[in-house]
């Protein structure tokens, strides 16, 4: 199914610059416009625009383009540093902001050769956030809510999360954030992605290609 953006606002960081990243990590794979198109389920000319900084893709979308490159929303939106002690004060934090209702700050710096991310998400009101696609095998996903009420779908199966509830599951699965109540709902989630299984599918990637 071919996802369409429908706007996001991006910390710190222009659409030129983001396309800049999302065409130099398409790139770096070998991949065409059309190959990640296919991989991410957006269309070709959607994955154009945006690397040509002329539209802006929302959290879903830009998600589904992380994945089929077998990295991290944040690994696109960040330079990757040194892995001595980072510290990202907050005014340095990448945070994406969905027309849908909701907000995502990126809490971890991009290190070399790290596939992690630690999010703090906040979803308004009875707002649907999506389902996002699966990652590669091996990889794990935490999340922690702070505040309010979050419905967690993991392949189709609902899991009802009050304030103080954590849960674990595979993130090679199709899994959604729904806020049904009536107020503010903030969660942290935690994304380790399996490196060695993302160059193994990225390699494969390329073998088909060539």
């Amino acid at each position: 199914m071919m996802m369409e953006g429908g706007g996001m606002l991006f910390s710190g960081l222009s659409m030129a610059d983001l396309g800049a990243r999302l065409r130099a990590h398409r790139r770096a794979r070998g991949l065409a416009l059309e190959r990640l198109a296919e991989l991410s389920g957006v269309s070709r000319s959607m994955v154009s625009d945006v690397e040509r900084g002329a539209k802006t893709p929302t959290v879903l979308v830009l998600d589904r383009l992380a994945t089929a490159l077998g990295t991290s929303i944040a690994r696109l939106l960040d330079e990757s540093r040194g892995e001595e002690a980072v510290v990202l004060r907050k005014a340095r934090q990448r945070v994406v902001h969905d027309p849908a209702g909701w907000e995502r700050r990126i809490l971890s710096p991009v290190l070399p050769g790290v596939e992690f991310e630690f999010m703090r998400t906040i979803l308004g009101p009875g707002v649907d956030a999506g389902e996002f696609s699966p990652h590669p095998p091996g990889s794990r996903e935490y999340v922690a809510v702070e505040s309010g009420r979050l419905t967690l779908t993991i392949d189709g199966e609902r899991y009802m999360l009050d304030a103080g509830d954590s849960v674990y599951y595979p993130g090679n699965c199709r899994h959604g954030f729904v806020n049904d109540a009536g107020s503010e709902s903030v969660y942290y989630l935690v994304m380790d992605l399996n490196t060695a299984a993302a160059a193994h599918q990225t390699q494969q990637v390329e073998d088909v290609d060539g």
